[in-house]
């Protein structure tokens, strides 16, 4: 596993030249910073020897005010350069794990929740950001301003300064007790806002069905106690920067106790001038922010750090599905899809299907039928190498699945799932992405083969219809619909359609049935369905049961063999016939 801080180390390399500016401009802020209480001690002493006109006054305040102008330049250009680069590592951390994620194999998301990957993408990259930005100007302060006005504070009085730093062994001490608890419980209050953002994420995904449910009030208990857990671990966690960070304020005022005792007796007896005390008052103040800057620091590079270790974690897992190191390319024309002895199982499970083998020449339909759970849906996402076969061969134009490149697999192949999928734009965007350069004609072609067209045209902005969160303004036909459209404006080779009329209406599902057979002449089609009149024109029919293949022929064929296809088959059509009566 890759240290978690070598994820930011190139953009801190691509950004060098503006972090050594911002780090440049800080310790001028910081230098400036020191300069302040010199004038001031100028000021007491002349005040006190009673030798301060107006026009000194003037000098003195025209010193201070010129050291603000520059102060304020300096630290704009520090804020731009170092805190803008803690934007960039945001930007980049957050597109690299984006870009990671989408690599990832389905099996991964089957098993992770989407609210931990939320909290990943929004949460834990802030928490690196900040470490990364502030987390730096922290440390320079801490080691720059805090070396300086020690330095400056033993000019005046080295005893004064000795004693000043009497407590410092202590916070040495102090950090590296706090340190390690601080990672640990940082990592918890990451892990129960992942929870949180779950319980979140499903409940407002799952709001009509609580809402007809009437669950209002058990959701809410149930999230109460989600927050209650997140407020625990941030509980704990306070617990051990509520000492941490008084512990540094104590030592920093003990400090200040003696300089007033120790210092003030020196001024008395003329060891410092009383502008020297003030001065040194001034240093010591200068001096509490790189105590504390030390503390804060530490908290926030615990903070990045329990984030990129859960960020690493992520990007150090690699894809179940892999590709060779060098995959070949099919050529985009009908392929032949062969399985020979396949056998597969989800993680964790049994075997979903058992000794599958069949051949399917390009050009020709193959129909997928059998109860639910016999492995249909399983079969079909294995061949855009959605899971890869547990054992047995997959072969694409006569080349096995894992020498095929992935993007010219996937580019064939235009697939309808079981459950469509919108996004919550228009009706347009959810097409295009089928073919993006496509015209409104093709569009609309597209939509009249699915039987949506009319009805899209019925909308008050047609393609530009907003259609919300996963397609929620519209039916389950409509949504389905839609996603057959896609599939037949993308014009892939390789057709796979699961269960594609399942939400449609009997007559409906017929209308897009007579436009599917031209569709399917010039491609290589699986169709899954339990509607068994969506198969009947198919080249080849298997039947599954359990996973395994337990009727194969064509439709005429099943229908002599009197088994599970030709029951099912006439079943519906009296149901059908039923329905039109």
């Amino acid at each position: 596993m890759a240290h978690p801080f070598s994820l930011i180390r190139p953009y801190f390399a691509e950004k060098k030249a503006a972090i050594a500016a911002g780090l440049v401009s800080l310790i001028l802020v910081n230098f400036l910073q020191l300069l302040i209480p010199r004038v001031i001690k100028q000021v007491v002493d002349d005040l006190t020897a009673m030798s301060l006109d107006t026009t000194g006054l003037l000098i003195y305040a025209g010193q201070i005010a010129g050291i603000g102008c520059c102060m304020g330049l300096f630290r704009y250009i520090w804020r731009n350069c170092l805190l803008g680069t803690s934007r960039r590592v945001e930007e980049g951390l957050r597109n690299k794990l984006f870009a990671h994620l989408q690599n990832l194999s389905a099996q991964y998301f089957d098993a992770t929740r989407t609210g931990d990957l939320m909290a990943h993408a929004t949460n834990d990259i802030l928490q690196v950001r900040m470490a990364s930005g502030m987390g730096l100007v922290a440390i320079n302060d801490a080691v720059f301003l805090g070396l300086a006005a020690v330095g400056f504070m033993l000019v005046i009085s080295p005893l004064l300064t000795l004693l000043v730093l009497i407590p410092m062994p202590l916070i040495i001490v102090g950090t590296r007790f706090f340190t390690k608890r601080m990672h640990q419980r940082y990592q918890a209050v990451q892990a129960s806002f992942s929870d949180l953002t779950e319980a979140v994420r499903e409940r407002m995904a799952g709001i009509r069905l609580i809402k007809a449910y009437t669950l209002e009030q058990r959701e809410a208990e149930n999230l109460k106690e989600e927050s209650q857990a997140y407020v625990r671990e941030n509980l704990r966690l306070v617990r051990t920067t509520g000492a941490f960070f008084p512990l540094m304020l104590m030592l920093t005022n003990l400090s200040m106790a003696m300089v007033i005792y120790f210092g003030g007796r020196l001024t008395i007896v003329t060891a410092i001038s009383p502008g020297d005390f003030v001065a040194f008052i001034s240093y010591l103040g200068l001096l509490t922010w790189p105590m504390m800057a030390m503390g804060w620091v530490i908290n926030l590079i615990q903070r990045g750090r329990a984030s990129l270790d859960r960020i690493q974690a992520i990007l150090d897992t690699q894809p179940a599905v892999q590709e060779q190191t060098a995959p070949k390319s099919l050529a985009y024309r009908p392929p032949s899809v062969t399985f020979e002895q396949v056998i597969f199982a989800y993680p964790g499970g049994g075997p979903v299907l058992k000794d599958i083998s069949f051949q399917l020449r390009p050009g020709q339909t193959l129909g997928l039928v059998g109860p639910p759970g016999a492995g249909k849906s399983s079969l079909l996402q294995l061949i855009p190498r959605l899971y890869d076969p547990k054992k047995g061969r997959i072969m694409i134009q006569g080349l096995d699945l894992d020498q095929i490149s992935l993007a010219s697999l996937r580019s064939l192949t235009a697939f309808v799932p079981q459950e469509p999928f919108l996004f919550s734009g228009t009706i347009r965007d959810n097409l295009l992405i089928g073919k993006e350069m496509a015209s409104d004609k093709e569009i609309y072609a597209a939509l009249a083969k699915a039987d949506m067209q009319e009805t899209v045209r019925g909308f008050p902005k047609d393609l530009d219809t907003v259609v919300g969160e996963r397609g929620v303004i519209l039916s389950g036909g409509q949504k389905q619909r839609i996603a057959l459209a896609r599939a037949f404006l993308h014009a892939g080779p390789l057709l796979i359609l699961d269960d594609p009329i399942s939400q449609v209406d009997t007559q409906t599902g017929r209308r897009i049935l007579d436009r599917l057979g031209p569709e399917t002449e010039a491609r290589t089609t699986l169709i899954a369905s339990h509607r068994l009149a969506a198969l009947s024109t198919a080249d080849w029919i298997l039947t599954l049961d359990q996973g395994c293949i337990v009727e194969t022929g064509t439709h005429e064929q099943l229908m002599d063999h009197g088994e599970f296809y030709a029951r099912t088959y006439r079943f519906q059509e009296i149901e059908e016939a039923l329905n039109a009566t």
